[in-house]
Formats: C-alpha cells, structure tokens, sequence
C-alpha cells in the first residue's frame, strides 16, 4: 500500500482537526498546570524586572 497524494490529503482531512485539537488541549493543561506556576510567573516578571527602567 503506497502513499499517495489522494490518500495523505484524506488522512489529513479526517484526523488532522482531531490532532490539532489534542495537541491544543496538551498545551493548555501544561500552561495550567499548577507546578508550572511558579515558574511562568518568574518568567513573567524577570523580563519587566530587566527592561523595565528609563532610557538614559
């Protein structure tokens, strides 16, 4: 069985939306995860702690 153009357009057709929708959902529980807070939040504020000063 070879892999056509006709067959991967209609893989990606009928299972690219459900991949991309995993996909998003992994993403949001790793952003929501609680043991991750800490370390957004340092990143967050490490870049307005750095750049955050007047020109001179």
């Amino acid at each position: 069985m070879g892999f056509d153009h006709e067959t991967l357009v209609a893989f990606a057709k009928s299972w690219g939306l459900f991949y991309l929708i995993a996909f998003f959902a992994v993403v949001v529980v790793y952003a929501l995860w609680p043991s991750n807070r800490k370390r957004f939040d340092r990143a967050k504020k490490s870049i307005l702690d750095k750049d955050d000063k007047p020109w001179q």
